[in-house]
């Protein structure tokens, strides 16, 4: 390939020395950062694209408008331009804008020098960008741009670009490469200059080496020198962690005048870089930490005109003199100095934390030096004195933030700062009752934090600007009474003795007092509050109600948490704003009435004793009450539920329900609810489409006669009771599409006829008769004559003895259906779990069991034949039917087959299957005449078998 400009070397044998020991160095340097592979494919896929994009360049016309107003070349470059005239001006991106129209071609080969040699530069992205041009197409215009690019002189390594019909030379891929290179980080920038000539010239640029970080490398003075030299117009600088620190320091002030940012640290850093800062003329932040300053001995002096922000952070020094009249940041934080001389007459923000050897005469000399101080940051400062900061208060008077925390010896009693707005103290133990008196003076505090104050035992504030205020951990404290408009944010947790709370605020929205076990008095006048939590508030007692119902002095509430509150009895709440009610937990809660007629959720998990509830009106959905088994008395008015579920309420007798909407009601287990509350409840609730009424004895005819008030009632449970007769039901419930009646053995052989001799309930589609005592004959008449039925239930039927629509008396039944208007049986589940009388089941095709998909006879002991003929059946369950010998299957789409713990030998198992022809698994584990190694013959009789389960292993 030739080797120009704008491609790739040819290869080592065609390089300079100088061009291999970098591309070796760089390697190395990128192998240890741990992105060379990315970075080279990236890099390395990118230049073979622009190696095979020759061909494009003649077929593709790219059209960009330069600042210059140079018209375009091309006759299709110049149609394209009036086309993009024709768009909205407004709907326009900006033009591409060179950063240069005559790039020095000097200027980079000298650039490209300092690449050749090879640098070690830490990984981080440019964060100046002002200084890289961000080139945008216009609109409509291509995004992948392929510039033809002729005429390039490759003697010098410079691109000098020909445009047809410009006046003006430039290359326009140096123009996207700087563009293109603005994004990559130092170490990408490196790697971006092994690619070829005119790669190392543009990532060399000095507009990506303004941020220099060399924190924690290995960077020898030459190197850093020739850095120096190359990049004159560096702004930031870091070389934290190298080595020859202070050699590396000495260098960068001598050489880098455009300095803006100098970090430096760890390490020895001579008295001399502080004197010779002064040559940095635009140096505004000087950031040290973790160095030792000096010989130890002798003092530092800091002196600059500009600097604006000083750091020296944990560092090794006896004494420090800054003179900096522009001066506005001070941080000094653990520091090791004695002493400390401030001469800086514009300081705003001074920090001196956890300096511990500076005395309390040295901080308040340092602080009054500045009369316009507005932060002040002394925490930690155990020396620090009531007497020093009343003298800063007085010097001070723009003070505005105060950090004191830490410092055991203040109290602040004599103390005034009004014009404070932020007052940290935490784990101050010298702070009081007594120290409110005169933060009180502080009108314009907005933030005050007391965590950790052992000795506070009341807070009483009335600041009209405090906003936040913080009270963790004080173990004494009992009272905490506050007046401000302002509030909006209160932390108040772990404090063991609080017992009493006053709270006036506009603005406060959110309260979260969880775990305060002795509070016992809440007052509160809080016009905007939303939400409160008071989870595990275990002293609460039933005066809380007042609080939060009207007049109570929360109009705004929404949500209210009184999660395990277990010593609230008697709950009522009268609010029209309330939604969300929590009441979890609340164990010794026995009555609760809520008249909110826009509450949504309530949850009472856990009220086990609560024996009233009235809930009138209310905006609920959905109510959950068979979690409260002691409920006795029940009354709702609630115009949009639509589910209420009072399962186990054994003891409810009286339940008024009036809720229009209401479609489901499951009353399972309420054996004290009674016809007459039946009947109110079908006349208040004439919507209800799905009633359970399982295990409610004393319901009667009279209230099953109420049912016909429900004329969308599809769904009945009537399991588990003591009816004698049915006709009720029948007469009443016409619509019913589901019917179930397990174990309801006061049934007599008769209770069925209206269903098959007078069709009875002709929407009826799903039964269940499980655990009855019907005979085999009222079965067999039922199975034979309802054939609207699709699902049918007959587990644990004890006098069902066989399953034969073949015999005589099922023949007669289909007879009897070929001249009905339906004669297909439209049954499609049959469940006869657990029959323990049932020996034979032959459902032959004449019976016409199209639908049937769903076969399930296991458990039944005594079954020994089975004969199937079921053009859809699906799944068929025959697990645990140990008498089994028999098996006929003509089902073409069975797809499951189970047969565990049958006694059912290898050749029946076998020639069953072999009509199954989709069936896909066949379980016959447990199965003592099937051996493991026998499976291989089922798979070559149902080649469609895809899961083989056996005792011993899962094929």
């Amino acid at each position: 390939m030739e080797n120009n400009s704008g491609g790739m070397g040819s290869g080592e044998e065609g390089k300079s020395l100088e061009e291999l020991e970098f591309e070796r160095f760089t390697e190395c340097f990128l192998a240890e950062s741990g992105c060379m592979d990315e970075v080279l494919g990236g890099l390395r896929s990118f230049r073979d694209m622009g190696e095979s994009s020759s061909t494009v360049q003649r077929v593709r016309a790219v059209k960009l408008n330069w600042a210059t107003g140079g018209e375009p070349s091309s006759s299709s470059a110049v149609a394209l331009e009036r086309e993009n005239l024709d768009h909205d001006t407004h709907n326009k991106r900006p033009k591409v804008h060179s950063f240069s129209l005559d790039w020095d071609c000097q200027f980079a080969s000298a650039s490209s020098d300092f690449l050749e040699r090879g640098y070690n530069i830490n990984q981080g992205s440019l964060k100046d960008e002002s200084h890289c041009p961000s080139p945008i197409l216009a609109e409509g215009e291509p995004e992948n741009l392929i510039v033809s690019s002729s005429g390039r002189d490759n003697s010098d390594g410079c691109n000098t670009p020909q445009m047809d019909d410009m006046g003006v030379r430039m290359d326009l891929t140096d123009d996207l490469l700087h563009m293109v290179f603005s994004f990559l980080n130092h170490i990408n920038l490196c790697q971006a200059a092994k690619v070829c000539r005119q790669w190392r010239t543009a990532s060399a640029h000095e507009d990506f080496w303004r941020i220099l970080n060399f924190e924690n490398r290995s960077i020898t003075v030459l190197q850093f020198e020739d850095m120096c030299r190359r990049y004159l117009k560096a702004t930031q600088l870091n070389i934290t962690g190298t080595p020859a620190i202070h050699l590396l320091a000495m260098k960068a002030i001598s050489s880098l005048r455009n300095l803006e940012v100098l970090i430096l640290g760890k390490g020895q850093l001579g008295e001399t870089i502080f004197q010779e800062l002064t040559g940095c003329h635009k140096l505004k932040n000087l950031i040290v930490n973790d160095a030792a300053l000096g010989n130890g001995i002798q003092e530092i002096t800091i002196y600059h005109d500009q600097l604006r922000n000083l750091q020296i952070v944990k560092c090794r020094v006896l004494r420090i003199s800054v003179r900096c009249p522009q001066l506005q940041t001070l941080s000094l934080k653990r520091s090791s100095m004695a002493h400390v001389a401030l001469n800086c007459p514009l300081l705003q923000d001074l920090d001196v934390a956890s300096c511990h050897k500076l005395s309390d005469a040295a901080i308040r000399s340092a602080a009054i030096s500045c009369q316009l101080l507005e932060s002040l940051d002394v925490s930690n400062c155990s020396c620090v004195s009531d007497e020093t900061l009343r003298e800063i208060a007085l010097t001070c008077a723009n003070l505005h933030v105060l950090n004191a925390s830490y410092c055991q010896n203040i109290s602040l009693e004599s103390v005034r700062l009004p014009m404070l707005t932020v007052l940290k103290l935490h784990s101050c133990e010298g702070i009081t009752s007594a120290s409110m008196a005169a933060i009180s003076y502080s009108y314009m505090l907005e933030v005050l934090e007391l965590d950790n104050c052992s000795l506070l035992t009341s807070v009483s504030l009335d600041l009209p600007r405090l906003r936040n205020i913080r009270l963790v951990h004080c173990r004494k404290f009992i009272e905490l009474n506050l007046r401000s408009v302002m509030l909006s944010s209160i932390k108040v947790s772990n404090c063991p003795s609080l017992q009493r709370i006053s709270l006036t605020s506009n603005s406060l929205q959110k309260l979260i007092l969880q775990k305060q076990e002795s509070l016992t008095t809440l007052a509160l006048k809080c016009q905007s509050l939303r939400e409160v939590d008071l989870t595990d508030c275990e002293s609460l007692t039933n005066s809380i109600c007042e609080v939060f119902s009207e007049g109570g002095g929360c109009p705004m509430l929404r949500s209210l948490t009184l999660d395990n509150c277990e010593s609230l009895t008697v709950v009522s709440f009268n609010i029209t704003t309330l939604v969300n009610l929590s009441l979890a937990g609340c164990r010794a809660l026995s009555s609760l009435k809520l008249s909110c007629p826009n509450l949504e959720n309530v949850s009472l998990d856990g009220c086990d004793h609560l024996e009233l509830a009235s809930f009138c009106p209310v905006g609920l959905h959905s109510l959950n009450l068979g979690i409260c088994p002691k409920l006795n008395s029940l009354h709702i008015e609630a115009a949009r539920m639509v589910l209420l579920e009072l399962k186990g309420c054994g003891v409810l007798s009286e339940a008024s329900i009036n809720c229009p909407l209401l479609t489901s009601l499951d009353a399972s287990f309420c054996s004290q609810l009674r016809d007459d509350c039946l009947s109110a409840t079908t006349t208040s609730c004439p919507l209800i489409e799905s009633l359970i009424l399982m295990s409610c004895p004393l319901v009667g005819p009279e209230g099953l006669s109420s049912l016909r008030r429900l004329p969308h009632l599809t769904s009945l449970d009537l399991s588990y009771t003591f009816l004698m007769d049915l006709q009720p039901v029948f007469d009443s419930c016409v619509q019913l599409k589901v019917l179930k009646l397990q174990a309801c053995k006061y049934l007599s052989d008769s209770s069925l006829e209206p269903l098959y001799k007078n069709g009875a309930l002709p929407s009826l589609c799903e039964l269940d008769l499980s655990y009855g005592t019907l005979c085999q004959s009222a079965i067999e008449k039922l199975l034979a004559c309802c054939i609207q039925l699709t699902h049918v239930s007959l587990n644990g039927c004890v006098n069902m003895h066989d399953l034969n629509w073949g015999s005589e008396l099922g023949q007669l039944a289909i007879d009897i259906e070929l001249s009905a208007e339906h004669p297909n049986r439209l049954l499609q589940n049959l469940n006869c779990v657990g029959c323990a009388n049932i020996k034979k089941v032959i459902i032959p095709s004449a019976a016409r069991c199209l639908h049937l998909s769903s076969l399930n006879l296991s458990l039944s002991a005594n079954l020994k034949e089975v004969d199937l003929a079921c053009l859809n059946l699906c799944f068929l369950n025959l697990s645990n039917c140990c008498s089994l010998e028999i098996l006929k299957l003509d089902c073409p789409k069975l797809t499951s087959l189970f047969l565990q713990s049958c006694n059912i030998s290898e050749d029946a198992v076998e020639v069953a299957i072999e009509q199954c022809h989709m069936l896909e698994t066949l379980d016959v584990r447990f199965c003592p005449k099937i051996h493991p190694a026998s499976m291989g013959r089922f798979r070559a009789a149902c080649p469609s078998l895809k899961r083989l389960f056996s005792s011993l292993a899962t094929m």
